[in-house]
């Protein structure tokens, strides 16, 4: 088991209020959240200076050892870890890199946009340790990062979901209409019939199912494109209600949204909302109807909730952030490119729930398994607007 070098950058109230304070014990499991908040030592970087360390002479060093660890900054989402999703997936990929690389990282959990720009910079800035690589997590930090780039141009930097044009940035993006295509279609299939499955049933007499997302933006709208198309390619009578609750950290908008779907009849509510998601979680089992989870196998992740979760779509994220981590170690990170990660490439999928997945009929997950493959072969474009569905 690695030693554990973990530090954990916390707000404190204003954008440029940010300490850094060690935590102790071994690494927590994916998913968890810090059992309490570490006490702020000396901010590091405060004296405003930008001069920036270069970080190649480490990289091109030996392989690190616990005494000389690739540092890494993990700036996570707004919604902060334990959401059982998105944020939650990335640390999955940074704890895989720590274990397989014996690297260092430092974690922040910024409560809103506003601190991404500070939260970047203070790894940047930082000389002990000086941090190889930062990562972003998340399209809202695009705009941060686009100017923090160029200030600290031998910083490395990822960002997930989002293309920052810079030398020193390294992309990573991701098909999540694909991967909402198919669980669409299973929504779409299931609505149209008397279906039950643990806690959950379809009712008899409707055919309407539903999408929550968290900020509306091109992003999330990707994944509602991909959902309604999915659902239209069941059966184009099915309605899809939608609704967009305006953040990622707000379970009861998320509860609200879903129980308003499932009282006008929906069968089925996918979200793409991080721990909004929850609420629409706790929608279904109040309305004893089904929902859909999404970045992890939400079954597991809210395992509470897993007698009405039918199916997650599964996005790599953590892929990412081993991917980048691994490039930094071995010394051929790539600034400028851009990956992209789909169905094809394992960056997507379907994920059946572990409590109630076995029950989804034959032949609705063969249908599914088809449209995979076709979508694979490029037999099936997915629109990447609902505009366009």
């Amino acid at each position: 088991m690695p030693i554990d070098r973990r530090e954990f950058l916390t707000g404190v109230g204003t954008a440029g209020g940010i300490a850094l304070a060690g935590c102790t014990g071994g690494p927590t499991g994916g998913g968890s959240t810090p059992t309490s908040t570490p006490e702020p030592t000396e901010t590091e970087g405060d004296s405003g200076s930008d001069t920036d360390t270069d970080t190649e002479t480490e990289t091109e060093t030996a392989s690190p050892t616990p005494s000389d660890p690739t540092n890494v900054g993990m700036v996570y989402a707004t919604g902060g870890l334990g959401d059982g999703s998105f944020n939650d997936q990335a640390q999955q990929g940074i704890q895989q890199a720590e274990e397989e690389f014996g690297i260092s990282y430092g974690e922040a959990q910024p409560s809103a946009v506003s601190e991404f720009k500070n939260f970047q910079q203070q790894f940047a800035r930082s000389t002990d340790p000086t941090y190889e690589l930062v990562c972003c997590i998340g399209f809202l930090q695009a705009s941060s990062l686009s100017e923090n780039a160029p200030d600290y141009p031998e910083q490395n930097f990822m960002i997930v979901d989002s293309t920052v044009d810079a030398d020193n940035v390294a992309s990573y993006v991701f098909a999540e209409h694909e991967g909402s295509y198919l669980v669409g279609q299973l929504a779409g299939l299931l609505t149209t019939r008397e279906f039950s499955a643990g806690a959950g049933s379809t009712a008899p007499d409707s055919t309407t199912v539903g999408f929550v997302g968290g900020v509306e933006s091109p992003l999330i709208r990707k994944f509602q494109a991909g959902y309604e198309a999915g659902v239209a390619a069941a059966d184009s009578d099915v309605d899809v209600q939608t609704s967009y609750v305006g953040d990622f950290n707000d379970p009861s908008g998320g509860k609200e949204a879903a129980l308003a779907m499932y009282n006008s009849g929906a069968d089925v509510v996918y979200h793409a909302a991080g721990n909004t998601g929850t609420g629409v979680f706790q929608a279904a089992q109040e309305q004893e109807r089904f929902a859909i989870g999404v970045d992890r196998d939400q079954s597991v992740t809210k395992e509470s909730f897993a007698d009405v979760i039918l199916a997650s779509m599964v996005k790599r994220v953590d892929t990412a952030v081993y991917d980048s981590v691994e490039a930094v170690v071995n010394g051929d990170f790539e600034g400028g490119t851009t990956t992209a990660l789909g169905l094809d490439q394992q960056g997507v999928d379907i994920v059946y729930g572990q409590g109630i997945g076995s029950d989804v009929p034959g032949e609705v997950s063969d249908a599914i398994a088809g449209s995979k493959q076709s979508i694979i072969d490029g037999d099936v474009s997915v629109p990447t607007d609902p505009s366009n569905v």
